[in-house]
């Protein structure tokens, strides 16, 4: 039974359950990134060069026959999934710059003068009966 207690232990841990949340919105980021290549920016993109579907940009190296189908290479799917990476990798490079340059913020600013000690505080009260 030591072993499940463990294993609850790790798994309740704040990096583990940030690293599967992580996850999750990441998943769901990628395929939010997929629709807007694939619906929203190939489309102009293919207008602009004359009416190309970039779904259907193949490469055939054999024929379908009665007995097979066609042998294609998909470049066109292969060039959404390329301009759909970019997307992403920009998108995290903006995220991580920004939360880099909180950090940056948060290490600049000043850090309190730290409170003088109790012989500090008693050689000042000294230091002032001695004026008077």
């Amino acid at each position: 039974m030591g072993m499940m207690k463990e294993f609850k232990q790790f798994a309740m841990k704040g990096n583990v359950i940030d690293m599967a949340v992580g996850i999750v919105i990441g998943v769901a980021f990628g395929k939010i990134i997929a629709s807007l290549v694939k619906d929203v920016i190939m489309p102009p993109i293919g207008v602009l060069l004359g009416g190309v579907d970039f779904k259907n940009l193949t490469w055939v190296i054999q024929e379908a026959t009665e007995k097979s189908k066609a042998v294609v290479v998909s470049y066109g799917t292969f060039i959404n999934t390329i301009v759909e990476f970019f997307i992403i990798a920009f998108a995290i490079f903006i995220v991580v710059k920004g939360i880099n340059s909180l950090k940056k913020k948060e290490e600049e600013a000043p850090a309190a003068p730290p409170a003088p000690s109790k012989e500090e505080v008693l050689l000042g009260e000294i230091r002032d009966l001695l004026k008077k």
